[in-house]
């Protein structure tokens, strides 16, 4: 009897695990987004997480101001690339992200973490920066 016990708790567990990892730790799918960064904020009651939104442009007026646009809201998980982003706000930006099937406290707010900035560009559209 002992012994089914212990059988049952380790598949309990398991399925516990492997449930637990692909809800929060599985990436669904990942891809680019491109828009212009509106705001940026590091918020949180117990843990501080960096969140952002970013206004996705399908037509432009004059090459600068989005006449329909959708919002991407975004979570960043690292500290250094939260604190980058901030400093491109207003900018149009090209960032990479990966959708989870959760969230944690600890990563943010969104399913969507951005790990990295593809390109930075004026306002105009001119490239000022692209990361290797």
């Amino acid at each position: 009897m002992r012994k089914f016990i212990s059988i049952l708790l380790i598949v309990f567990v398991s399925i516990f695990a492997f449930w637990f990892w692909w809800n929060f730790y599985y990436t669904y799918s990942e891809g680019n987004r491109s828009g212009m960064l509106q705001k940026m904020s590091h918020k949180g009651n117990i843990f501080k997480t960096y969140e952002g939104e970013m206004v996705l442009n399908s037509l432009l007026i004059n090459g600068s101001a989005p006449i329909s646009s959708e919002k991407f809201y975004f979570s960043v998980a690292e500290e250094t690339l939260g604190k980058k982003l901030g400093q491109f706000e207003g900018l149009r930006l090209v960032v990479h992200y990966q959708e989870k099937k959760g969230t944690l406290p600890w990563r943010g707010d969104s399913k969507y973490i951005v790990d990295s900035i593809c390109e930075v560009r004026g306002v105009n559209g001119e490239t000022i920066n692209k990361p290797k």
